[in-house]
């Protein structure tokens, strides 16, 4: 996410109530700003890009206008997948 315009309590509080809901729906991963670059990141779980832009645009921070976001997959690589050994092109760059 990234600041749009300076935030409030009142907007402060709906957003970490939203991300208490998503946390016991099990969707919630981690959540906070960074500390040295302004903004902040939640990672959640979800089916598919549409339930994470789904999640994403009804975050009080989004729906509000006081963030952007810009939303990223990620394939986890654990011991459990071998760190994905085998499973990426060596070349690729992303």
């Amino acid at each position: 996410m990234n600041n749009q315009k300076p935030l409030n309590e009142e907007v402060i509080m709906s957003h970490v109530e939203y991300l208490r809901g998503l946390e016991s729906q099990g969707e919630l991963i981690l959540s906070g700003p960074f500390t040295d670059y302004p903004g902040g990141m939640v990672i959640v779980i979800a089916e598919d890009l549409n339930e994470a832009t789904n999640i994403a645009n009804s975050d009080p921070f989004i729906a509000s206008g006081y963030k952007s976001y810009e939303i990223r997959t990620l394939m986890l690589a654990n011991e459990e997948n071998n760190y994905l050994l085998g499973e990426l092109d060596p070349r690729s760059t992303s």
